[in-house]
């Protein structure tokens, strides 16, 4: 097994870090890998906006509601970027409406997921730690407010990384038998009955963020999530038509 597999094996989100820099070159060549990373049509449509002033980082952990985020060495946000392409199309002469259609979203959601976990693995690979940050989500429209997003962007992640200052364990994860299909979905006929095991084992798992207590079982997890949705989380696709998106669905 190499070493960059054997990493993603033992993959664990680091929340305490060093307080280290890390030199430009080191930056500049993760951010080339996010740049040279798999794109649909090769469109590249997603922007990566570096976090370096203090005041900002803490206006977004106040959206994250998590204080770590202010001592995070390097945080960086991944954007939909589909203005770029606009305007390109604009000074051509061309003001095309699928450029703000629901294709064209998913296009740079997708590349910008894709360009992230590329430099996530990348990071990992040279023993630093890395920790995503779906939490901007909270309040979409107050991050679109801090970053200064144009129309045709959007937020999508937020990926902090360091070298780390903490080991914790590795986080049991579901069997591949329910995740993994052949040719078709396959439904269970009991899925509590499935994840008995996996229950069981969440529960030896100690989060250092709540190190006195395991974790509840997977399904009491579940449960616990899906009955507390975000409220401006569900009510996400009104932002994305603010930022000038057209998915249609009428």
């Amino acid at each position: 097994m190499n070493k960059t597999i054997e990493n993603q094996l033992n993959h664990r989100s680091i929340r305490k870090f060093k307080d280290i820099p890390i030199d430009q070159k080191t930056l500049d060549t993760l951010l080339e890998v996010g740049n040279r990373t798999a794109s649909s049509t090769c469109m590249q449509s997603f922007s990566i906006i570096r976090i370096t002033d203090s005041k900002l980082k803490y206006e977004i952990s106040k959206v994250c509601k998590q204080d770590y985020v202010n001592d995070l060495p390097e945080l960086i946000i991944f954007i939909v970027d589909v203005f770029r392409n606009a305007k390109v199309s604009e000074e051509m002469g061309e003001d095309l409406h699928a450029k703000s259609d629901m294709d064209r979203f998913f296009q740079g959601f997708t590349d910008g997921c894709l360009a992230a976990q590329n430099i996530y693995t990348a990071i990992e690979s040279l023993e630093m730690g890395t920790v995503y940050f779906g939490s901007i989500l909270n309040d979409t429209t107050r991050i679109i407010e801090l970053l200064e997003l144009p129309k045709l962007t959007f937020p999508i992640v937020g990926l902090g990384f360091g070298y780390p200052d903490q080991e914790p364990a590795l986080k049991p994860r579901i069997n591949l038998s329910l995740k993994v299909f052949e040719n078709k979905y396959k439904v269970l006929d009991n899925y509590l009955e499935s994840i008995k095991d996996y229950d069981e084992e969440m529960q030896t798992y100690y989060d250092l963020r709540k190190a006195d207590k395991p974790l509840d079982s997977f399904s009491k997890q579940v449960v616990g999530i899906l009955s507390n949705p975000n409220e401006k989380r569900s009510k996400m696709l009104n932002v994305i038509k603010k930022q000038g998106f057209n998915f249609q669905l009428d």
